[in-house]
């Protein structure tokens, strides 16, 4: 750094390099006002958490196995039913949590009207988880 002197020769000429202390200075108020201040900056707000566990909570949801033969004669877990008994069936099932799903086996010649039929009871029933089940055709 180049200070001043009482050199006439060396008064006269410009200064080549930056005074740094001024730009330090200022850093380091700069510095210690943050310091200072970020503390104050972080607002903790107070929270009650729930607690977790690690167990693993496993609702096993039943199935109902419920099949239509050709003739149209409903079969409630291979028990034969009447529509109205399924009906109620499928009422009091709508009422258990989790609710169970009913896996719906229609053979392909039934009329498509016993099919409607039960969707229809499910539904009204409140129950949501009705799958088809079917089987594949055989490689030709």
């Amino acid at each position: 750094m180049a200070f001043a002197s009482f050199d006439r020769k060396s008064a006269a000429a410009p200064m080549n390099e930056i005074n740094m202390v001024p730009l330090i200075d200022v850093m380091l108020v700069l510095l210690v006002i943050f310091i200072i201040t970020a503390p104050l900056l972080t607002h903790a707000v107070k929270l009650d958490l729930p607690k977790a566990d690690s167990r693993v909570n496993e609702l096993k949801a039943d199935k109902i196995e419920f099949a239509i033969d050709a003739s149209g004669t409903r079969f409630w877990n291979g028990e034969p039913v009447s529509r109205e008994q399924a009906a109620q069936r499928f009422a009091a099932e709508g009422r258990r949590v989790p609710q169970p799903e009913v896996h719906l086996r229609a053979d392909e010649s039934v009329p498509y009207r016993h099919v409607a039929q039960t969707l229809a009871d499910a539904a009204r029933a409140g129950l949501s988880k009705i799958g088809f089940v079917s089987e594949p055709e055989p490689p030709r």
